[in-house]
């Protein structure tokens, strides 16, 4: 605390385009610490497709269930969750959702995850290399099926950095959550065994807060790839 208190005080942390004595951008670390204070997405690779399964938090009865998703459509067969800053998280969404659709029309094809999740993540680097601007308060969760049939899931650092997982968790309790999820992933998990396990780890760690009204689920299948949304009904089955 005393070493953050020396950093404010000579001005290290102003600006993001300033590195500490440490090799710190302390400006992207107080960003990191904003998107764990955002609700919790869980995504898994399944063996039959991609998935999404987020916390809403929201439980008002006088919000529009249909306003309140935190599970965005890319494309047809990519998926995308955030944690953090939404409106950043808007921002970006936005543009991959053009990137998504140039490309369609200029190659005639769709394209594949990993260049949504670079798009995004490059936007995300850029903004923490030149002054006047803040870095993005946001990570951003992209899954979905390539053209050539392979399922990926993909997740954003604030530094713009990104990384493959099979299963991986952002938000709050993101740590513990991937704790979970390393003890109970397997490499044959099935779609409907993904929400389950997803479900099933939100409820061991919201514990007497867990409802499945503030929960929004999302898939793309490999036999269509077409994302699909959950209602409150379908998801409600999965909880025991």
């Amino acid at each position: 605390m005393a070493l953050e208190m020396q950093h404010q005080i000579m001005g290290y942390d102003r600006a993001a385009t300033l590195f500490s004595p440490e090799g710190r951008l302390l400006q992207v670390e107080y960003a990191e610490k904003t998107v764990r204070l955002g609700s919790a997405s869980i995504g898994v690779v399944c063996s039959d497709g991609a998935l999404i399964v987020t916390d809403k938090r929201y439980v008002d009865p006088l919000l529009d269930p249909e306003f309140s998703v935190k599970i965005y459509q890319i494309d047809d067969h990519i998926i995308a969750s955030a944690a953090g800053v939404l409106s950043d998280a808007r921002v970006l969404i936005e543009r991959a959702q053009i990137f998504a659709q140039q490309h369609k029309i200029t190659y005639e094809e769709p394209i594949d995850v990993e260049s949504i999740m670079k798009e995004i993540a490059n936007i995300k680097q850029a903004y923490t290399q030149y002054g006047g601007v803040r870095p993005f308060g946001t990570k951003v969760m992209v899954a979905g099926i390539n053209p050539d049939g392979t399922i990926k899931l993909f997740v954003s650092e604030v530094t713009g950095n990104y990384f493959s997982y099979k299963a991986t968790a952002i938000g709050e309790n993101d740590e513990k959550i991937i704790e979970m999820l390393r003890e109970s992933y397997k490499e044959n998990i099935t779609i409907d065994q993904g929400i389950k396990m997803a479900l099933s780890i939100f409820k061991k760690i919201l514990g007497k807060n867990f409802n499945p009204v503030r929960f929004d689920a999302c898939y793309v299948p490999k036999a269509d790839p077409k994302a699909k949304r959950l209602s409150q009904e379908q998801l409600s089955k999965y909880v025991k």
